[in-house]
């Protein structure tokens, strides 16, 4: 199998807050992981950290 980058980005959005949960997120190949409550700059910044948004 052939293998190649995907331009698909995945980003967490959740309500679990403990560092167990983010690293597992993390691992599992999310990109970026946000927290409710969450602010309008807060994903902005995210999107951003991502290549989707830029400044």
């Amino acid at each position: 199998m052939d293998s190649y980058e995907s331009p698909l980005c995945l980003m967490m959005v959740t309500a679990e807050s403990e560092i167990e949960q983010v690293s597992r997120a993390l691992a599992a190949d999310a990109d970026e992981y946000l927290m409710k409550p969450f602010t309008r700059d807060a994903v902005l910044e995210k999107l951003n950290l991502l290549g989707i948004l830029s400044d």
